[in-house]
């Protein structure tokens, strides 16, 4: 399975410039290390062609937000769920069932 976790980065959880450096930088990390350290058991997940595409971001009080933007087994997304929860990171919540494929 391959694993993509993308940081995005919203206009409304942007502070001053130079923070806004340092938390970009820092959501960037966190995306390839969930990825590589956290999610790299997914990797060798059968079937090998599937994909696991995660979105992480920060919310409006600044915490670490995750939501998975495709369709997975319901086993991966609950390994997903486990390993963001260890790591103190919340569900992404979206105000429309169409944001980001209705998940």
């Amino acid at each position: 399975m391959k694993v993509t976790v993308l940081p995005i980065i919203e206009s409304e959880a942007i502070p001053a410039a130079p923070l806004a450096k340092v938390m970009n930088e820092r959501l960037r990390r966190l995306a390839m290390e969930l990825r590589d350290i956290h999610l790299n058991e997914l990797e060798t997940i059968e079937p090998m062609f599937e994909d696991l595409v995660i979105y992480i971001g920060y919310n409006t009080k600044y915490s670490i937000r995750w939501k998975i933007v495709n369709d997975v087994p319901s086993k991966i997304e609950s390994i997903v769920a486990d390993q963001c929860a260890l790591l103190g990171y919340i569900r992404w919540k979206t105000p429309t069932l169409n944001s980001f494929h209705g998940r």
